[in-house]
């Protein structure tokens, strides 16, 4: 595992019975300091690993970036203290985007469970896409989406030792294969790593895809499968009321809490097709059926 997941010995103890001192597995969490040409854009708090894939995503998530050959290279390089800890990561980009805009770098790290901490306003959080969902065509059955969870859980080999680690992965929805998975303490930072991967492969957009995520849809995660131009995104737990509104904005379908045989979709029902069952209603959900669909 490397330094994905770190030894520990702790205190284990249980309530009535003798408590037992043994060595524990944690998920590594790093600062990573990315720069594009030397100059400093960005601290995110990651779990070392895929570290160019998580910048390209990064880059892509800003709108920097959206072809594969506007990435040249990358390469960890010494900290200030001259120490290369491989927590510097330098981006070099194609010379004819032009500089970098005054005032992108962010103003201060961004933590795990953030991705737009340190954005100057509430204009900036809205990036534009290079790439259009709107007229995606992909259509998906709604059990098939039920086993996207299965299979994104049966592949996190740290999260079984951790259980501290979200994941995202991304499917294609007419073959069904599973293209890439990626895990990290912060979820961001998963989806960073999967569309980095993505882009760099020359997957984007990512017409007929379905990007699943293992934890809840923030306005964030809806963002940053916009960006890549996916037009599915699906998580195990709930939406926000920005990430629906996002997602019905740029004409993404958002579906949450995909668990078992259910789910709810939130924006672009379009999209999702259930073979075999009745029509869908139109009355509104009472707060008792809201709870029993989650």
């Amino acid at each position: 595992m490397g330094r994905i997941t770190a030894r520990r010995r702790v205190a284990r103890y249980t309530v009535g019975e003798r408590t037992s001192v043994r060595e524990d597995h944690l998920a590594v969490e790093e600062p990573l300091e990315i720069r594009v040409g030397g100059r400093a854009l960005t601290i995110t708090m990651r779990t070392p690993g895929s570290d160019v894939e998580l910048a390209t995503g990064f880059l892509l998530s800003e709108g920097i970036v959206s072809r594969p050959e506007h990435v040249r290279g990358a390469m960890h390089c010494a900290s200030d203290d001259h120490e290369n800890t491989y927590n510097v990561l330098d981006v070099t980009l194609d010379s004819a985007l032009g500089p970098l805009a005054t005032g992108l770098e962010r103003a201060f790290t961004t933590t795990s469970s953030c991705g737009l901490c340190g954005k100057a306003s509430i204009d900036a959080v809205r990036t534009t896409s290079a790439f259009n969902v709107h007229d995606d065509d992909t259509v998906v059955d709604a059990e098939f989406l039920t086993t996207l969870p299965v299979r994104l859980r049966a592949g996190q080999s740290a999260f079984d030792k951790t259980g501290g680690l979200h994941a995202a992965a991304l499917f294609d929805a007419r073959t069904g294969d599973l293209l890439v998975l990626r895990e990290d303490v912060g979820r961001h930072n998963a989806v960073d790593k999967v569309t980095g991967w993505a882009l760099s492969n020359g997957v984007l957009p990512g017409r007929g895809l379905v990007l699943v995520v293992s934890g809840r849809a923030s306005f964030e995660l809806t963002q940053k499968a916009f960006m890549a131009g996916i037009p599915i995104l699906a998580a195990v737990s709930a939406p926000s009321s920005l990430a629906a509104e996002m997602a019905e904005d740029v004409g993404l379908s958002l579906v949450g809490f995909v668990r078992d045989n259910r789910m709810v979709v939130y924006a672009g029902a379009r999209r999702v097709t259930n073979e075999g069952a009745g029509s869908v209603g139109t009355a509104p959900a009472t707060t008792g059926e809201r709870a029993r669909t989650a």
